[in-house]
């Protein structure tokens, strides 16, 4: 049975479910019809898990990045006021690692994109990195939803083909025995 709401809090449709096939179907020519119409809304939302599929695996490879940039800002964070510098190893690509000795300092810079660094305040910078962090957790959390969501948009259109199949079928059977008894 679908839901009262048309659409899902993101705004996918909600598919159609088919109880009764005679009260969806008026005449076996509009069997084709209804078919073409659930295999297009299969195919839409098929279209629409893969792009939600990819939007899932990207961001859970962000949020660990996320994660170890805003734990670097709040040890930083935590180091401020020492006056000792602490050693450190860091990436400079894949496989090369170079060690430093870093002094704590009142700012942090960050990678936005594009190429993009800008310098921000240690505070300033864990609040950041906090909300980006909330946003994409939730956004996540939306991704995985709505996959559960397109899959039962997907499964219930597939049950209302077969529904309509099964119908047309049995229409037919009826159409032959009762045109084989007339004759």
């Amino acid at each position: 049975m679908a839901s009262k709401s048309a659409t899902n809090p993101r705004g996918i449709p909600t598919a159609p479910f088919v109880e009764k096939v005679e009260d969806y179907i008026a005449t076996r020519a509009d069997v084709e019809p209804a078919m073409r119409k659930f295999q297009e809304m299969i195919s839409k939302y098929q279209f629409m898990e893969v792009n939600t599929q990819r939007r899932t695996l990207s961001l859970r490879d962000k949020i660990p990045d996320i994660q170890k940039t805003l734990d670097t800002v709040r040890f930083l964070k935590d180091r401020k006021n020492s006056d000792e510098p602490f050693e450190t190893s860091f990436e400079l690509n894949d496989t090369l690692y170079a060690k430093a000795s870093v002094k704590a300092g009142e700012e942090v810079y960050l990678w936005l994109g594009a190429n993009v660094m800008l310098s921000y305040p240690v505070a300033e910078a864990e609040e950041l990195l906090q909300g980006k962090l909330a946003a994409a957790k939730e956004s996540l959390g939306n991704c995985e939803e709505d996959l559960d969501f397109l899959r039962q948009q997907i499964t219930t259109l597939e049950v209302n083909t077969a529904r309509l199949y099964n119908w047309e079928v049995a229409l037919k059977r009826k159409e032959k025995e009762a045109g084989g008894s007339e004759k």
